[in-house]
């Protein structure tokens, strides 16, 4: 009887914590702020009034430059773009980003264009790794409850 009782209460305790992990299952905003190397990428999202969009129902994919990647931007430039002036430009740069709709890394093919939330399209090139335009995939397939992040080791711009 004990044994039974034991065995029920290990499989409650087992559904609650599988429904509690599930509960708490965040979105691109939260994972990219947990992950710890995306502060630039969240300021810049904050100061172009896109926190809210990306913190919503998607899905979206999002090529998310490293605070390295915007560290690698010519001197001054990402302080220029943090202006509020200077918001619609930053607000083009970012969802230049971002692919409505969930793309993992198995629906990619060479030379790939995908249409971004600007507007604008990325060129995918899978002849060297995974590249966007001139970045870098370094790390595919962070999961989010509203899309997908593959991080990427260079801002890209539109137009380039």
């Amino acid at each position: 009887m004990f044994r039974k009782t034991l065995l029920s209460a290990a499989a409650a305790i087992a559904m609650t914590t599988s429904a509690f992990a599930a509960g708490h299952a965040k979105d691109i905003v939260d994972t990219a702020a947990a992950a710890g190397d995306f502060g630039t990428l969240l300021a810049a999202a904050e100061a172009a009034g896109l926190v809210e969009t990306l913190k919503g129902d998607g899905p979206f994919t999002v090529f998310a430059p490293t605070d390295a990647a915007f560290a690698a931007l010519p001197e001054g430039t990402v302080e220029e773009l943090l202006k509020p002036e200077n918001k619609e430009t930053l607000a083009s740069i970012l969802t230049y980003h971002v692919i409505a709709g969930k793309v993992m890394s198995t629906d990619l093919t060479d030379d790939m264009e995908a249409a971004t939330v600007n507007g604008d399209t990325v060129m995918i090139d899978l002849d060297n790794g995974v590249m966007v335009d001139e970045a870098t995939v370094t790390a595919a397939d962070i999961e989010a409850t509203n899309g997908v992040i593959h991080v990427i080791d260079k801002v890209i711009m539109p137009g380039s």
